[in-house]
C-alpha cells in the first residue's frame, strides 16, 4: 500500500512534471533490483533513475512490469529515466542503443534520457560486452576515446523526441562551459541537468546558470562520500561522513529527522530534485518523506557552508584515465 507522502513535482520547460524525489539505481544489486523497484512503487515512488552503465535496467523493468500487472500503477504515472553511455555517442548509435534500453525496461518511451558523461568513447558492440564500461578492451586496461562531437550527439538526442522514444532529454556531469556551448547549437535545450550535488560540492554557479535558462536540476550522491566508501576511493575514505558531521546531526536532532532526511531536504527545499538509493523499506520510506518539513534559512546557510569543492564521481578517483573534469 502506498504511503500518504505527497511528492512535489517540478515543472519542466515543455510543461511535463517530474517528481522531485525518486529512486536512484546506481549500485543496486541485480538479484534484488526487481523486488526493490516493485516495493518502491508500492510505497509511493514514481521516478526511477537508471542507466546503461548500471547494468540493471532489465531487472528494473521486471519490477515495473510486475507492479503494472498487479494494478499498483499505470505506465503513464511513472517517470522512467535512463542515460546514454559514452561508448554510444556516435550519432548513428544513439537510437539503436535507446531502443535496446527501452526493450530492457519493457517500455515504449523514456520520460527523460540523459547524456551520461560529456565524453565520447570508442564504440563497443553490445553483443560483445554490455554494459561496456570505461575501457575498450575486455581486460579493462585501455581507454579509447571516440570521434563524436558533443554537438553531433546532442542532435541525435534531439531526434529521440519526435521519434517518440523520449519525452525529455537532458545532460549529466556537464560543466557551465559545456552548457554555454550547448546553448549555441541546441534546437531543444536540456530539460534537466543532473550533477553531483551535496554540501561538500555545492556548484552554486552551475545551479544559477541552469535556473537562468529555465533548466531543472537533479542532484545525485546527496550524501557525499557515503556512496563512495565501498569504491576503494581514497578521497571518500579521508573525509568525514556527512551523516556524522556535527552541523548535520545537530539539525537532524532538532527536527527529529535522520541525517539523510536533512541532507535531502537541504536540496529539495532549494528546488533541486534528488534520487537517493536504498534497498530497505524503512530507508525507502524515510527518503521519500523529505518535503514535509522545512529547514530554517540559517540551517540551510550552515549546511551550504560545508562546501569544499570535493567531487567524488570523477573517473580519476577510480583510477580511470579520463580527464573530463580537468
Amino acid at each position: 500500500m502506498a504511503t500518504d507522502v505527497q511528492t512535489p513535482k517540478i515543472k519542466l520547460a515543455n510543461g511535463a512534471e517530474m517528481p522531485q524525489v525518486g529512486l536512484g539505481m546506481w549500485k543496486m544489486d541485480n538479484a534484488t533490483c526487481a523486488d526493490v523497484i516493485y516495493r518502491a512503487i508500492k510505497d509511493g515512488y514514481r521516478l526511477f533513475d537508471g542507466a546503461c552503465d548500471y547494468g540493471n535496467e532489465k531487472e528494473g523493468g521486471e519490477g515495473v512490469a510486475r507492479a503494472i500487472k498487479d494494478g499498483l500503477v499505470k505506465r503513464s504515472e511513472l517517470f522512467i529515466i535512463s542515460k546514454l553511455w559514452n561508448s554510444f555517442h556516435d550519432p548513428e548509435q544513439v537510437e539503436p542503443i535507446v531502443r535496446k534500453q527501452l526493450a530492457d525496461w519493457d517500455v515504449d518511451y523514456f520520460d527523460l534520457y540523459y547524456i551520461h558523461f560529456p565524453v565520447s568513447l570508442k564504440y563497443v558492440d553490445p553483443k560483445v560486452r554490455y554494459p561496456p564500461g570505461w575501457y575498450f578492451d575486455d581486460a579493462g586496461t585501455k581507454v579509447e576515446h571516440g570521434k563524436a562531437s558533443l554537438q553531433s550527439t546532442w542532435e541525435a538526442m534531439e531526434a529521440l523526441i519526435p521519434a517518440g522514444l523520449a519525452k525529455n532529454i537532458g545532460v549529466s556531469n556537464y560543466t557551465g562551459a559545456l552548457l554555454l556551448d550547448l546553448f549555441t547549437y541546441a534546437k531543444t535545450k536540456p530539460a534537466v541537468v543532473q550533477v553531483e550535488h551535496h554540501p561538500y560540492l555545492l556548484q552554486q554557479s552551475l545551479l544559477d546558470l541552469c535556473k537562468s535558462h529555465g533548466i531543472a536540476v537533479t542532484g545525485y550522491s546527496s550524501f557525499g562520500p557515503q556512496s563512495f566508501r565501498d569504491c576503494d576511493m581514497d578521497l571518500a575514505q579521508s573525509i568525514e561522513l556527512l551523516f556524522d558531521h556535527a552541523v548535520i546531526t545537530t539539525i537532524a536532532n532538532r527536527h527529529r529527522k535522520t541525517a539523510a532526511q536533512v541532507l535531502l531536504r537541504w536540496s529539495t527545499q532549494r528546488g533541486i530534485a534528488v534520487i537517493p538509493k536504498s534497498n530497505t523499506q524503512d530507508r525507502l520510506l524515510e527518503n521519500l518523506d523529505v518535503t514535509s518539513f522545512d529547514l530554517s534559512e540559517e540551517e540551510i546557510k550552515q549546511i551550504s557552508g560545508l562546501d569544499r569543492g570535493f567531487r567524488f564521481n570523477n573517473p580519476l578517483n577510480y583510477g580511470i584515465p579520463v580527464y573530463n573534469f580537468a
